[in-house]
């Protein structure tokens, strides 16, 4: 048996609900689309068309610029920098960004175009470039683009243009240093005694390798003795003479020439020279005074050196011998006294020296 309350839903219309009176229920609202809005409806076609794939040139430009990429990676751990830098890598970095640019310009392209511009971007000639320069510059491996002539060259065990034979007449760093080092207290042994002159190490013995004048170095060293300087000030230009005139004494005996004044008008230096080394021409009003001398054709060199601060009105010298006394400890005024020597063989490397030699018989 139907139910009289549900057969007038199951029915014709006469058991359909009452129609709303006219105008809609009270307060009702009606939600409409804008007009003229896109139907947010698409049609398989234009899903489809949606979805496409990237197109070749997108592809083309991804792939190459990973391949260019990788190539100067590999070039940056073979240490070719000359190669990096070479017409054909900076061909097909063009190539590379002509087809980086042409995907970008294309819609299907543009994603991976844009991500082979990142990498190009990243790793290109002139970032993987100066990359590799300054690995090569810091290693010093520049022999993966030298001939086996320029390696050879390049251990050169002398220094060019100068004769083996001179190198080993020559006095070796040891009887240099113990020459330099008797001269250096007979001198301050004398001044101490005559001005009661006290003395300070501002620095150790310094020994440098030589080049060999073909980008390698030598077996050879520059040698520069132990800096001495007093711990009293010299202001007064009698006493400073004087000072001198003892230290030439000293190194005369020791078979070398008399000293030369770089400071003084007769070194032909230009007056405005002078000014700008030694704060002026005139040596009583001078903050500087450098006297050298040698035992040409030896090696030796000596230099004294007087810092004088009360000539100094500008305080520019005061400033740069604070910066000095802060690094070496040694008095901002006084007299420095120091050998210098290059181009010198030790005593143990004469023999290896001498072996070495025979396999350049041409230098």
């Amino acid at each position: 048996m139907v139910d009289p309350q549900r057969a007038r839903y199951i029915a014709g219309v006469e058991g359909a609900p009452p129609v709303p009176p006219p105008g809609g229920y009270h307060g009702a609202r009606r939600a409409t689309a804008p007009t003229g809005a896109p139907s947010p409806i698409l049609s398989t076609a234009e899903v489809a068309k949606e979805k496409q794939p990237a197109n070749a040139i997108g592809w083309v430009a991804l792939v190459s610029a990973i391949l260019f990429a990788l190539v100067l990676l590999g070039a940056l751990l073979a240490g070719g920098t000359e190669l990096l830098y070479g017409p054909t890598m900076l061909a097909l970095q063009l190539i590379v960004l002509g087809v980086v640019v042409g995907a970008m310009f294309t819609r299907r392209g543009r994603v991976l175009g844009a991500s082979a511009l990142v990498i190009t971007l990243l790793l290109n000639v002139a970032t993987v470039g100066a990359a590799s320069a300054l690995q090569t510059s810091a290693s010093g491996s520049y022999g993966g683009q030298k001939t086996s002539e320029q390696k050879h060259e390049e251990a050169f065990p002398g220094v060019k243009d100068t004769a083996s034979s001179t190198i080993l007449a020559q006095p070796s760093l040891e009887e240099v240093r113990a020459q330099s080092d008797a001269a250096l207290a007979e001198i301050r042994s004398r001044l101490s005694d005559r001005y009661g002159y006290t003395w300070t190490e501002v620095g150790p013995e310094d020994l440098r390798p030589e080049r060999n004048g073909y980008s390698g170095e030598s077996m050879l060293v520059q040698y520069i003795s132990v800096p001495w300087m007093t711990n009293e000030k010299i202001q007064d230009y009698e006493r400073k003479l004087d000072v001198m005139s003892v230290i030439e004494e000293v190194l005369v005996e020791y078979g070398m020439f008399g000293m030369y004044s770089f400071n003084d008008p007769s070194s032909s230096l230009d007056d405005g020279v002078l000014q700008d080394f030694y704060g002026s021409a005139d040596p009583r009003t001078q903050h500087t005074w450098e006297w050298y001398t040698d035992n040409y054709p030896d090696p030796m060199r000596f230099y004294a050196v007087m810092y004088d601060l009360s000539n100094d009105p500008s305080g520019e010298l005061r400033t740069e011998r604070e910066a000095d006394g802060a690094k070496t400890g040694e008095p901002l005024e006084g007299l420095q006294i120091y050998f210098l020597a290059p181009q010198l063989l030790s005593e143990d490397d004469r023999a290896e020296f001498e072996e070495r030699m025979r396999e350049y018989p041409g230098f």
